[in-house]
Order: C-alpha cells, then structure tokens, then sequence
C-alpha cells in the first residue's frame, strides 16, 4: 500500500513540478474531460453548470450552507472514481471524487475536507467548514475545488462498515487524499492548459484530521493548510467516547423498561446551571467579563460546587451521581491504573450549548440513545478502529484496559501525531488550525498539549509560529456552534500567510451569539485581553502570553 501512496504522489509532483503553473499544449472543453477516462479513472459526468445554480442533491450531507447559490459562478463540474476494485466481501469500493473548475479560474486548487466517517461526495464548493461563518465558499472565490468520499461509499458519513477492508482502511487514514490531488490537479491542466499555481487544503473534523496528516506525511502536497477542530488523536478520541458514554450512563435515570435514559442523566437546564457557574468562576480572567473564558487555562471549576447540600436534586444544584458523571467526563478517560488513555476537557460556557448535548448527551427521552458519542462511537471503534474488528461492539461493555490496546493498528496509519514537519517549514507552506473550547469530541486540552510538543520539536514557540499557527475559540463546539465568535474567514487568512507573507497575528471574528461585537483570536499560547475602551470592539482587546 505504501508504493501505491509513493507512486501516486510521485505522479503528482511530476506533473507539477514545483506547483507552479507549468504551461501545457492544449486546453479542453468542460465535457471533453469525460474522454480521460481510463481503466483506474472513471468520469461519470463533465458538464458545464450556468451562472447561479448548483445540482440540488447533496449526496448525503446537509444542503450547502452560507451564501446563496445564486452567487456561484458559471463552471464545470466532474464527477469520477479512482481506482474501482473489489474488496472483502464483495464489496464495491473505490475513491469517489467531484471537482469544479469555474470558467473565471483565480490559479488555485483547494482539496475539501471531508468529515465523520466521509463515505460520501459532498459538494465541492469550499464553503468554509464552520457553522455560523459567512464567508463566501472557495468556488465563488475562483478556486477549482475538490472533494472525495475518502475511498468508500457509505449510508452515510456515520457508516464505518468499510473498515473490514484494509485497503478502505488506509484510503480512509490518508491514501485517498494524494490520490485526489494527484488526479485534480490533471484534470485542472488539462481544462486550462496548467497547473494550479497554489494548493491549499481547507477542512474541520476529520477534515482537519486529514490537513494536519498532510503536513506531516505528504509535506510537499500543500501550499496552505487550514485544519478546523481536527481529530488528530482520532483513535484515542473514540476510546473517550465509549468512557463517556459509561460515566454518563451511571448518572442516567432508567425507562420504564428498566433502560438507562442518557440524555436525561443531564438535562438542558442542568447544563445551563453548569455552565453559568463556569461564567462566574472563570469569565474575568482576561481583564473583562463579557460571557467569554478567554483563559481557560486558569480556569479552576470544580462542579462539587454545585452539589445538591442535602443530596436531593433540585432546580440551583446537581445531584450526588450528576456531580461524578461530570469530574469523571471531563478528567479524561483512564484505564484502571489511573494512566491517561485521553485528554480531559477544558471548562468553558460552550458546554450547555445544542452542539456539545448533541454530541455528550443527545436528545432521546428513551432508552435507546440518539447522542452521537452512542451512535457514531459503537460503528467507528467496532469497525475501525479495533483490530480485529468488532462489529457488535458494545459500548457499556468496553473494556479500557483490554480493548484500548486494540486501536494501535489503526492509529498507526490514521492519527496525526507526529511533530517533524522540516519539510513542509522550508518550502514555505503554512499550517492554520483552529478549535473550540468547547469542542465536545475532540478535546482542546489535547490539541494544546500537541501543540507544545510540536513547538519542543521545531524549535520553540517563535520558530513553530513561522510555519504553524493554533487559534482557540472559546465557547464554540465542534466546528462551530455554541456562544461564540465563530464567524471568521481562516482561508482569508491563510491565502495572505503563504502568498503575502503576511502571518496572521490576530484574526478579527464576529458571532451571531453576540451581535454587534467584534473579538480577536490569537494565536496560541497568547489569549485576548481587554485593555480598556468599547468591550464591544476588537481594538480593545491585545494578543498577550498568559
């Protein structure tokens, strides 16, 4: 599988060069791509698409969020498959992908990102990947984009049926991503005539899993990468999502038929309670309280606090077990040993937002759970990420000393651990994550932690910050969502890092939480702090170390 990846990536750097806009001979029309078609590509459709619309379906994902489609601009669309075989049990599989070139090409490629298990072609239109942001997608931009399915085809982006094949296994970890490179940046040359003279990449979840793994496994792929709420420990992060699961289900009500309710083991206004006390603990902490925990890292809650004093639940305090649900979610996994198998989690006002429920705690009134720690975790981990696989995982039955150990194979191959990004530094590409506080399944204390080993290994603080940048979001969930300034442009940003020099010392956001107010987002370590003036504008905040 590895000299498929080499020869793959091989290919594309030949064809590029340098990623330079290497001339060509020829230019094709929009439905003359459909004649590239070969064996190990197939191009299902090459159409041109007119001025203001878009194909209404959306392969499985939500409709295209942000601006109206009628802004998109005239362009070509193709749609094909890499590498159609046949796997493990019969099934069909092969890396699906959608690219669309506009007719006012700006030079750029941008690779979108997929998200959960992928399994689907979304539209690639490059809307930028956080919820509540308004800024114009990638396609209106002039950029080609480029989406893939990640090497299988799903129900959906929560099916992880594909991981009793090995070779679905590695295209889902990372070999689908070059693979699409490689053949977008073909197809491009030969609409146009060249070569894209950029590559970026921009996605968040998994997608931000898949940009970081770029920069450290492909360091030569990207001129630009925008990594959103990655879940760069993905492995690790579903064994959370069973020990969650667990803690909460102790503190969980049961039905009538005796069944544990999740959703209910924390109610709605339980979690408001919880996160008003955050407020009021931790809020100040950067110079002004504005419902914001600017500095989490000094942030020192403890819900003991709100312990019902007679243990009786009532409306302004937490019952004894609701107390132990909470330490024990948010110290992080453990094995019986007490060793850290994952992160904790950073107390922050986020936690009572729609977002973090949905993920944490669900809706469902029953005792069948709708959360989606309950439902994406059994599929993912029993097909996944366990070696062997475990179909009929149980959640309540995972074992953290036993079956932990069994996500060592996939994490091999999938989680964006590694800190040595020497290459990827010298030939001028930038990396830009970002990430919310509140972030209910992948934790912003373990992309922190990372991120002080990867300033260990490249140098420090001030030499990581030439090529490497981290911006916390407090109060927004799992990209976006949540009280926060969650509207911002990181592709904005990013374009003027790697073709302007121009690093980004702070990026200025707005949130539909707060109307009317502006904040900066600084790069990690450094937080926002009020140094006077209107609390409502960003020039009254600085960028300063905690």
């Amino acid at each position: 599988m590895m000299s498929r990846h080499a020869r793959l990536l091989g290919s594309a750097l030949a064809l590029t060069g340098s990623f330079g806009a290497t001339a060509l001979a020829q230019t094709r029309a929009c439905t003359d791509l459909a004649a590239l078609a070969r064996p190990d590509l197939r191009i299902t459709r090459a159409e041109p698409v007119p001025a203001g619309t878009l194909p209404t379906e959306n392969r499985g994902r939500a409709a295209l969020a942000g601006p109206d489609r009628a802004a998109m601009p005239a362009h070509c669309v193709v749609d094909g498959m890499i590498a159609p075989r046949t796997g493990v049990g019969g099934v069909s599989f092969g890396t699906g992908f959608q690219l669309r070139l506009p007719e006012d090409w700006n030079g750029k490629l941008l690779f979108q990102g997929g998200g959960g298990m992928d399994g689907v072609v979304v539209e690639a239109t490059g809307v930028v990947p956080i919820a509540g942001a308004t800024a114009a997608p990638a396609l209106m931009r002039g950029y080609a984009v480029v989406s893939t399915d990640a090497g299988h085809q799903g129900r959906d982006t929560r099916d992880a049926t594909f991981g009793l094949d090995q070779q679905a296994r590695y295209d889902y970890a990372q070999g689908s991503v070059p693979m699409v490179a490689r053949e977008a940046t073909s197809l491009i040359a030969s609409r146009y005539g060249r070569a894209p003279e950029r590559r970026y990449f921009m996605g968040c979840s998994n997608g931000g899993r898949q940009g970081m793994l770029a920069a450290q496994r492909d360091p030569l792929l990207f001129d630009g990468i925008v990594a959103g709420n990655p879940g760069f420990r993905l492995s690790r992060a579903a064994v959370a999502q069973a020990w969650d699961v667990q803690a909460l289900l102790r503190a969980a009500p049961r039905d009538a038929d005796g069944q544990p309710i999740l959703a209910a083991s924390l109610t709605p206004a339980d979690m408001t309670l919880v996160a008003n006390a955050v407020l009021a603990s931790c809020d100040g902490a950067d110079g002004l309280r504005d419902g914001l925990v600017q500095a989490p890292a000094s942030c020192r809650f403890d819900p003991a606090s709100l312990r019902c004093p007679t243990g009786e639940k009532t409306a302004s305090c937490l019952a004894p077990a609701q107390v132990e649900a909470l330490q024990t979610v948010f110290a992080g996994a453990r094995n019986s040993r007490g060793e850290a198998i994952y992160a904790g989690w950073p107390w922050d006002a986020g936690i009572a937002s729609p977002g973090w429920r949905a993920w944490k705690l669900g809706t469902s009134q029953t005792g069948r759970p709708n959360a989606l720690n309950a439902t994406l975790a059994a599929s993912s981990l029993g097909y996944f990420f366990l070696t062997p696989p475990l179909p009929d995982l149980n959640l309540a039955a995972f074992d953290f000393d036993r079956d932990t150990a069994m996500t060592a194979q996939t994490a091999a191959i999938n989680d964006a651990t590694g800190t040595m990004m020497s290459s990827f530094a010298q030939r001028g590409s930038r990396l830009l994550v970002f990430h919310g506080n509140s972030d209910p399944v992948f934790s912003a204390s373990d992309i922190t932690a990372y991120w002080q080993d990867l300033a260990r290994d490249n140098g420090g603080d001030q030499a990581l910050a030439g090529f490497a940048r981290l911006f916390m979001v407090p109060g927004m969930a799992h990209c976006g969502g949540g009280p926060a300034m969650e509207d911002f442009d990181p592709l904005a940003a990013l374009e003027a890092w790697v073709e302007r020099n121009e690093p980004p010392a702070r990026i200025v956001a707005r949130g539909a939480s707060f109307p009317g107010r502006t904040r900066p987002h600084c790069p990690f370590p450094q937080q926002a702090h009020y140094t006077g003036g209107d609390p409502e504008r960003a020039e009254s905040f600085e960028c300063r170390a905690p």
